[in-house]
């Protein structure tokens, strides 16, 4: 399997984002493909870590205030297998869920 990055959050735990999923992600919300660096420091410096009532799913958000259209969070969806965490998707929120 091929990486686009791999990295640590502030937890110390290894997250890694696939070319595959990286490729569904642009493809599904294309102007993320501008926020690249963002995903990455989002992941190492987030604002808030939110679990998912069921799975193995967090939600990890950071603020970028300079947005203009409103939707100033990154909201990261990880999903942890086996001590590992795999990025599922990354848009822009106008609020914390």
């Amino acid at each position: 399997m091929e990486y686009v990055f791999e990295i640590t959050d502030k937890s110390g735990r290894k997250i890694k984002l696939t070319k595959r999923q990286w490729a569904h992600i642009t493809t599904k919300h294309p102007y993320m493909s501008n926020f690249l660096n963002e995903i990455k420091e989002t992941i190492e410096n987030s604002n808030k870590i939110v679990p998912h009532e069921i799975g193995n799913l967090f939600d990890y958000y950071g603020y970028y205030k300079h947005r203009k259209d409103k939707l100033n969070f990154l909201k990261i969806i990880v999903k942890y297998l086996n001590g590992a965490g795999f990025i599922l998707s990354s848009y822009f929120v106008k609020k914390i869920y």
